[in-house]
């Protein structure tokens, strides 16, 4: 009787232990962030980054705007610094105002020549009225928007796997569904990530360069405003007569009914 009790107390606490087993239900976020995570290894719970994602990514951009005696010239000079360093002129084009004429380029140069164009370019000004050079570091956002599509790819490819067992008609549509979405916002993050490459791969430099003109503005005399003004008088005389050419056949019929009315008061006071 005692081994009974010994026997009994011993294997409670091990039938205790085994409760109902409880099935997991992956949701469209727990496939996208496991997927994430497979994406590259991990160590002590670590998920390291791929090397070529932790290079820096940095944006560049550059304005330059001066004075300059001689607008050829200093354009031909430009445009040798950007043929040495491998760069292209997106957009040019000028302008004239009161005594001013500008000429402005945006150019697209390798970030590797980036510094090296400025410089050139800078030992050919004396002086400049603007000169402005930023860099935005985008890196955080690259790597984010890569981990993101490679999660997206992922479950896109799931969902395909799950199309290929679908049953029925409505399941197929609720995957397709489903698939167009992921679809759209593989297409979104794809053209992000083409912009900021090829923002980080070319440097942005807008140049404006200007030269001053010694042209006065044409000043009239008074006499001269004088006869301008006879001038014009003489021309709303013209205006006016001819004018009344376009409307004779209402002026004639006024004149009779003016004539006509007059002649009735005539007889009515009478």
């Amino acid at each position: 009787m005692k081994l009974l009790s010994y026997f009994l107390i011993l294997a409670l606490p091990l039938m205790c232990s085994k409760g109902p087993s409880k099935s997991v239900e992956y949701t469209e976020a727990d496939m996208e962030m496991e997927s994430v995570f497979k994406e590259g290894s991990s160590i002590n719970g670590i998920v390291s980054i791929p090397e070529e994602a932790s290079v820096q990514k940095i944006i560049k951009e550059s304005y330059l705007h001066f004075e300059t005696k001689d607008l050829d010239k200093t354009y031909l000079q430009i445009k040798k610094v950007i043929t040495e360093n491998k760069g292209f002129i997106q957009d040019d084009n000028s302008n004239k105002s009161y005594n001013t004429i500008t000429r402005r380029l945006v150019i697209r140069i390798p970030t590797t020549n980036f510094q090296k164009a400025i410089d050139s370019i800078s030992k050919n000004v004396a002086y400049f009225d603007t000169k402005r050079i930023s860099a935005k570091d985008v890196t955080e956002e690259f790597i984010d928007l890569e981990a993101r599509l490679k999660a997206k790819q992922t479950l896109e490819k799931r969902y395909l796997e799950l199309l290929s067992k679908a049953k029925n008609v409505k399941e197929i549509l609720d995957i397709e569904r489903e698939l167009s979405n992921i679809r759209e916002e593989i297409e979104a993050k794809q053209g992000r990530l083409k912009y900021l490459q090829n923002k980080v791969s070319l440097s942005t430099l807008e140049i404006e360069f200007y030269k001053l003109t010694s042209e006065a503005p044409i000043t009239t005399s008074y006499g001269t405003k004088m006869w301008n003004a006879i001038k014009s008088g003489f021309n709303g005389i013209s205006l006016f007569f001819l004018g009344l050419l376009h409307i004779w056949p209402f002026i004639i019929i006024l004149g009779i009914a003016g004539f006509f009315i007059r002649k009735w008061i005539k007889k009515s006071k009478k």
